[in-house]
Formats: structure tokens, C-alpha cells, sequence
């Protein structure tokens, strides 16, 4: 038996394709897994949280108000006798579909955006990176106060808002990656073909950079997390009478000073068990492309 031969059975050749390899190096993560177990725990509690809450989120009971942790409201009740638990757990709903829909918002904006800037570079790109990092300058509550007196507030405004925030941000890694790619010789194949700018950019580029974006798309889901909760928390974000976590923390941090800590723990943990997981996930996906 050759050396040749000897080496091509100790190196057999992977007939898995990228994606297959990423989804197997993924189940072998446990720091994924364990993200992933978190977020889908809080997705359940989303979808189906109303059906096996003890108590209506909504409902209130005086007489039991602000009553602690007990074998009847397993987290308290708030400051007019709603139970905690059922708000922390339908609460979820609200903060899981906005902050996803704002995120992908966000990577369909900045996708756009840092192609078009990598791709044709020179006075279009200096121009809109410009406006990009001015724009990135702005506070998000600033953001927030102005799209809340242009468009009212909403679920819609929030998603915006958090949105067009991040989208710079997202512009600004793809763009990095499709200045790396542009110089790669498939892209001067494509255009030795004659095909346009947008088949470049979408058909041969995208795919290619699709990494990247990947990774920094659970980022700013993260980050989206923290967003929302903190409009809502502040009055920009979801409205009452929504069990939000934000809102939640909002109406009853004043019960802290008089010992009620109940009412704000809870929600408070909740919203960075969330965060933790999806930043979980993120180093899982992150290691599992490094591999």
C-alpha cells in the first residue's frame, strides 16, 4: 500500500456540505445548546404562556395586592393585585416579536446598505458611510422621541426605531466583508460576464458574506432585547395595559423602597435570562464558523 493511499484512508473525505458541517459543529456546542434551550424556553412561553398560566395577566385584585412569593402567586403580586408570574410569562410574547422583527428589519437595511456601499466604493460609499456614522451618533432615545411625534406610539414605532438604529451598524460589517470579496476572482468573473451590479451583489457576493452577517444579526438581537425593554421601560415603547417586562419594571420600581421586590425581580431576570441565552447562541454560531 502507497503513502498515497495510506493517507486518503486516514483522511477520509467529508461529503457534507458548509451548512451540514455548521448545523453538526452547532449540536456539538454545548455553550449553543445551552443558549438555544433558554430562547426556545422563552418562545414556548410566547406562543403558549396564556394557556397554562394560573391567573389572567390582566386581571387585577386589590385585595390581594402586593402580596409576596406563595404557594398561591408563586412571584407576588404587583401594586393592584395582578399575579407575576402569569404577567413574566405572557409577558415574553410582547418582547419576541418585536425585537426579532426590529433586528430583521435592521439586517435587511444594513445588508442592503453595506453591499451597496463594498461594492461600488469611491464617492457613493464615502457619502453614505457618512450619513451612516453621523446617523449611528444619535442617540436611540432621540430616535425614539421623533419617530414617536412622527408616527404616534406603537408596536410599529418601536420595530422602526430600533431598526433604523442598528441597520448602520450591520451596514458597517457587511461592508467589510464585501471589500474583502469584491477583490476575489469569481466577482471579476461575474463581470467579465457582463452581469449587472445587482446580480453581483445578491447572486454572487451575498451568499459569501452570509457569515458574518449571521453572527452579527444574533448581536443586535440581543442588543434589540435590551432596547425594547428600555423604551418600554422609559414610555416610548409598548403601551399598557401589555404585561411587558420593560413596562412592568417600569410601573412598579417605585415598590422597592418600601420592600416590594418582588414586583420588579422577577421581570428583571426574565429579561436577562433572554439576553444571556441569545448572547449564548451567538458565541455557539461564532465558534462553530471559527472551527
Amino acid at each position: 500500500m502507497s503513502a498515497t493511499d495510506t493517507t486518503t484512508q486516514e483522511r477520509p473525505i467529508s461529503r457534507r456540505g458548509p451548512y451540514a458541517e455548521l448545523f453538526f459543529a452547532l449540536m456539538r456546542s454545548g455553550t449553543f445548546l445551552t443558549g438555544f434551550a433558554i430562547v426556545l424556553f422563552w418562545v414556548i412561553c410566547a406562543l403558549f404562556g396564556e394557556h397554562f398560566t394560573p391567573y389572567d395577566p390582566l386581571a387585577d385584585d386589590i385585595i390581594n395586592a402586593l402580596s409576596p412569593p406563595s404557594a398561591e402567586h408563586w412571584f407576588g403580586t404587583d401594586q393592584i393585585g395582578r399575579d407575576v408570574f402569569s404577567r413574566v410569562i405572557v409577558g415574553s410574547r410582547d418582547i419576541l416579536t418585536v425585537a426579532p422583527l426590529a433586528t430583521l428589519l435592521a439586517t435587511i437595511a444594513g445588508t442592503a446598505l453595506g453591499l451597496f456601499t463594498g461594492y461600488f466604493r469611491g464617492i457613493a460609499d464615502d457619502i453614505v458611510s457618512r450619513v451612516l456614522e453621523a446617523f449611528m451618533a444619535i442617540p436611540v432615545v432621540i430616535v425614539a422621541l421623533l419617530a414617536i411625534v412622527a408616527l404616534g406610539t406603537s408596536k410599529a414605532t418601536v420595530i422602526v426605531v430600533i431598526g433604523l438604529s442598528f441597520a448602520p451598524i450591520i451596514a458597517r460589517t457587511v461592508r467589510s466583508a464585501v471589500l474583502a470579496e469584491r477583490e476575489l476572482d469569481y466577482v471579476a468573473a461575474a463581470q467579465l460576464r457582463h452581469e449587472s451590479a445587482f446580480h453581483t451583489m445578491f447572486v454572487e457576493i451575498l451568499p459569501n458574506v452570509i457569515p458574518p452577517i449571521l453572527v452579527e444579526t444574533t448581536v443586535r438581537l440581543g442588543y434589540a432585547i435590551f432596547a425594547v425593554a428600555t423604551l418600554s421601560f422609559m414610555g416610548f415603547g409598548i403601551q399598557p395595559p401589555s404585561p411587558d417586562w420593560g413596562l412592568s419594571i417600569s410601573n412598579n420600581y417605585g415598590m422597592i423602597g418600601g420592600g416590594f421586590w418582588w414586583t420588579v425581580l422577577f421581570d428583571a431576570l426574565a429579561i436577562a435570562s433572554l439576553v444571556i441565552g441569545v448572547n449564548l447562541v451567538t458565541d455557539g454560531i461564532q465558534g462553530a464558523l471559527n472551527d
